[in-house]
């Protein structure tokens, strides 16, 4: 079993920073891929950025301003933000995707989520 516990996020005005985090307990070795995911009031969950075989990707609209690392010594996944624009404001979760080793069968764990709120 795998476990996502999230912390961070609040309020903060436009041009601020955030930093999101993700504590992940378990099985850790048989995760893949780690992600952050987010969902604003009334539209789907949308990727932010994944951390896949060592290469990290964002999409579009937050690249050059988020940033996603990983501390492997306390089996933290996290997520820097910076010059927040309100469309920023969702909800935002971590996500953990991997095989378990005895079934081979795969799995993805999600942690609580968190809200961020950006003002204009």
């Amino acid at each position: 079993q795998v476990r996502l516990v999230q912390s961070g996020g609040g309020l903060v005005q436009a041009g601020g920073s955030l930093r999101l985090s993700c504590a992940v307990s378990g099985s850790i070795s048989s995760i893949n891929t780690m992600a952050w995911y987010r969902q604003a009031p009334g539209k789907q969950r949308e990727l932010v950025g994944v951390i896949r075989s060592g290469t990290t990707t964002y999409t579009d609209s937050v690249q050059g301003r988020f940033t996603i690392s990983r501390d492997v010594a306390k089996n933290t996944l996290y997520l820097q933000m910076n010059a927040l624009k309100p469309e920023d404001t969702a909800v935002y979760y971590c996500n953990v995707e991997g095989v378990w080793p005895v079934t081979g069968r795969a799995y993805d764990a999600w942690g609580q989520g968190t809200q961020v709120t950006v003002s204009s």
